[in-house]
């Protein structure tokens, strides 16, 4: 059963809250709803980020977002005030192109998703088609009727894709069926932060649309699966039992530190909300239980008071 109590920062005993940071060697902290909400930087976010390197502690940006390029990510960051190093940001569309690199992959990516994975594809000698609208403006029949696979497509990304149709799903599954296809899948969020009373749905459903119609299972590359885990592990001597998780949503976030044996911090600035975690709490189900943070806070701008 779990330990983790999601315990508010705020009520916890003076000296502890002092000491908090003490704790930690490394920082892992999401981006989306955690550091900005689409342009908007969360207050306080730079000031701590910065801070906390200055303390000698190790940060890394561990991001779920294919849209973006590690150097773009960095970009932002820094457009925001955030002192960032692109060896510190893991972005799934640099996973899925070093992923793919480790393999030894000499074939074509067709990719849904964004130009994020096409230039990270780029960047290590991969060829990629499928970015951009593939509208059905024809007569499904007759579209058939004039569809030729590309032979040498060997793999399928699948991310955001903000111009996901019918043809996109049915080439991606079409390849995806053939016994050699790889099907990598850069994350399952379901849906984005975003202020305001928009749903905006993620990769997750995405993914989860392609995997129904192929039959099969795709490799992650994002939280909560463990292999941004081991690619950390590759740039950093990490000792999980010092190192914080800090995001905005359980079931990536929050899982992934549960996985790998880090302490968990949950803000509320995101997707999650706190009723959403008091029920977990109560439940009988492991599966439950492990959506549950160490600790709650409502903004990382509120870790400022403990540095």
């Amino acid at each position: 059963m779990s330990t983790r109590q999601a315990s508010k920062l705020e009520d916890l005993p003076q000296e502890e809250l002092k000491s908090f940071f003490d704790n930690f060697d490394v920082i892992l902290t999401d981006c989306d709803g955690v550091i900005w909400i689409e342009n908007n930087v969360i207050t306080g976010a730079p000031m701590l980020l910065n801070q906390l390197r200055d303390n000698g502690k190790k940060v890394f940006f561990v991001t779920n977002n294919s849209t973006k390029t590690r150097e773009e990510f960095v970009n932002k960051a820094k457009g925001m005030g955030i002192e960032c190093d692109i060896n510190e940001v893991m972005s799934t569309s640099y996973l899925a192109a070093s992923y793919l690199k480790s393999l030894n992959f000499k074939s074509k990516v067709y990719i849904v998703g964004s130009s994020g994975i096409s230039k990270e594809l780029e960047l290590v000698g991969i060829e990629s088609i499928g970015v951009g609208p593939d509208v059905l403006n024809v007569p499904l029949n007759r579209y058939l009727d004039n569809y030729t696979e590309d032979p040498e497509v060997g793999a399928v990304i699948v991310g955001f894709d903000q111009h996901i149709s019918y043809p996109k799903m049915m080439k991606a599954a079409t390849y995806i069926n053939q016994p050699n296809c790889l099907f990598i899948a850069t994350n399952t969020d379901e849906r984005f932060p975003r202020e305001g009373s928009y749903v905006i749905p993620g990769s997750g459903a995405i993914v989860k649309a392609i995997e129904t119609c192929a039959g099969k299972e795709p490799v992650l590359m994002g939280k909560p699966g463990t292999y941004i885990y081991d690619a950390l592990k590759k740039l950093c001597d990490i000792d999980p039992k010092r190192t914080l998780m800090i995001g905005d949503r359980c079931n990536t976030d929050i899982l992934l530190g549960t996985r790998c044996g880090f302490q968990t911090l949950l803000v509320l600035t995101g997707v999650t909300r706190l009723e959403e975690v008091e029920n977990w709490k109560k439940s009988t189900k492991q599966s439950d239980l492990d959506l549950v943070p160490d600790f709650v806070t409502h903004s990382i701008g509120d870790l400022l008071k403990y540095l």
